[in-house]
């Protein structure tokens, strides 16, 4: 007969059954207590993120934008895009690369507003009111002044612009009679630079971006380049982005929140292009901006834009700007700034990219201007493959014209290569990248599957037709600054 357990073993096991329970059973609730540690800690971070706060308690909520957090990397609006110019009075290319003016460009615009309007700018000269000089071309920026107005008194129109231009408060004044609603940003508080951008959102699905100013010389007086994106709601609302932080920053005493709240990213940069159609062909497309400070998470700033563009191109660099100065010309101390020119001359040398430089001359280029680009077109030398040039492109002026103060220069501000088309706002010095605030356009669209060019081509077409036209003079060791 089989006999039971001793006592003693009995109590041990029983024992031993009991403390395991309460260990289980702690187990259970430190589990459970973790779960809740963990929810909480996560609801604190998600409420840092989603908060619209500045980096100052005392500082005014950043408002949501108006837009929308950025869609998936794929839109299908039927976009599409037209380039777009001024070509100032007198200005006769022997060539039949030609596009639609900016004036009308800005008329249809107007025309195909319905609820909105913003426009970013750097100021405000429509009328001939401030040159005292009476001439006559004055009329279509006058114009433009005038449906502005009247639009404003219909629909929402915001004007962002750089504070203390005292030039523009007549044409402002103006627009804010009629109920347009205006904000100037202090940048020079802010960055120690100003609000050089261009651009207008027209019922958050139209763009215009380019070179103009909101100046009557722009339409008539000056050479002019820009892009209008027509029926792009994802672009557009992408540009609006911008658009809000220059919208926040021109309420006083803001500050630029470190980091911007996440209302103001993108998921669209140089690495994650947005894709869509562009007249008919697939493409890539991103909106850079600067300074860095301004650029909310996913931005890609428009220095390291230039940077990746110039390094990508495997056959050729073609730059239209209207100055380029590797320094940093407005600080103080004025002092040397590498990043573009050290890139021109590394994808030269490293890749045998071929580069072409069209860059302005007139009466109020930077005396040293011209020694840096003599420095560029040296690195000439066809026996080893190394090939920049650089020309000057004057815009000739009759005596009457001469009298118009900042008129008859190429205005310009784009880059074009074998597989990019980049649209600017800003000139090419350092100051523009660091401290001002400006934005630009890269297309990649080299491959077309429509019977329209592709912006890349019409682009370089443009570049082209002024490099090889009597406006344009090589630079060498022996120019003298005199044309």
């Amino acid at each position: 007969m089989k006999t039971g357990l001793p006592y003693e073993r009995v109590v041990d096991v029983q024992r031993r059954r009991e403390e395991y329970s309460r260990a289980h059973m702690y187990y259970r609730c430190g589990l459970a207590l973790a779960s809740v540690a963990t929810l909480l800690v996560l609801a604190v971070i998600l409420q840092n993120l989603l908060s619209t706060r500045g980096p100052s308690s005392s500082q005014s909520p950043v408002p949501s934008p108006r837009f929308p957090l950025a869609r998936a990397q794929t839109c299908s609006d039927p976009c599409r895009v037209v380039l777009v110019e001024s070509i100032p009075e007198g200005l006769v290319f022997n060539s039949s690369t030609a596009n639609p003016a900016i004036y009308q460009a800005w008329l249809n615009l107007i025309g195909e507003a319905r609820s909105s309007l913003d426009i970013a700018s750097y100021y405000w000269t429509l009328t001939n009111k401030d040159t005292s000089t009476h001439d006559p071309t004055a009329h279509q920026g006058e114009d433009v002044l005038k449906r502005l107005g009247e639009l404003a008194g219909k629909l929402s129109v915001r004007i962002a612009v750089n504070a203390q231009q005292d030039k523009s408060a007549a044409d402002l004044k103006l627009l804010a009679s009629y109920g347009a609603d205006i904000r100037s940003v202090n940048m020079q508080e802010l960055t120690s630079g100003i609000l050089h951008t261009k651009f207008w959102i027209v019922d958050k699905k139209h763009i215009f971006i380019g070179s103009p100013n909101m100046d009557w010389r722009s339409l008539t007086q000056v050479k002019e380049l820009g892009a209008v994106v027509y029926n792009c709601s994802c672009l557009a609302e992408d540009l609006g982005k911008i658009f809000e932080a220059y919208w926040f920053l021109g309420q006083s005493g803001q500050q630029i929140p470190t980091p911007w709240p996440s209302s103001f990213s993108t998921a669209y940069n140089k690495d994650t292009p947005l894709q869509l159609p562009l007249n008919g062909t697939q493409s890539s497309v991103y909106l850079s901006s600067s300074p860095p400070s301004l650029c909310a998470e996913g931005r890609t700033s428009d220095l390291q834009s230039v940077l990746s563009v110039i390094q990508d191109a495997d056959e050729f660099v073609y730059i239209a700007v209207m100055s380029y100065i590797p320094i940093m010309e407005y600080s103080q101390p004025k002092r040397y700034w590498t990043e573009i020119d050290t890139q021109l001359r590394r994808v030269a040398y490293d890749k045998q990219v071929k580069v072409r430089m069209l860059i302005s001359h007139w009466a109020h280029s930077q005396p040293f201007m011209v020694p840096f680009l003599k420095s560029l077109a040296s690195i000439h030398d066809p026996k080893i493959k190394l090939d920049i040039q650089v020309r000057l492109f004057v815009v000739p002026s009759t005596p009457s014209q001469k009298q118009i103060p900042y008129a008859r220069v190429n205005h310009n501000k784009y880059m074009v290569t074998d597989k990019i088309a980049y649209i600017s706002t800003s000139n090419w010095s350092g100051d523009y990248f660091v401290n001002t605030a400006g934005s630009s356009l890269v297309v990649n669209q080299t491959a077309s599957q429509t019977q329209e060019p592709t912006v890349q081509s019409q682009l370089r077409a443009v570049f082209e037709r002024d490099w090889d036209s009597s406006y344009s003079t090589p630079i060498d060791h022996n120019f003298q600054g005199a044309i």
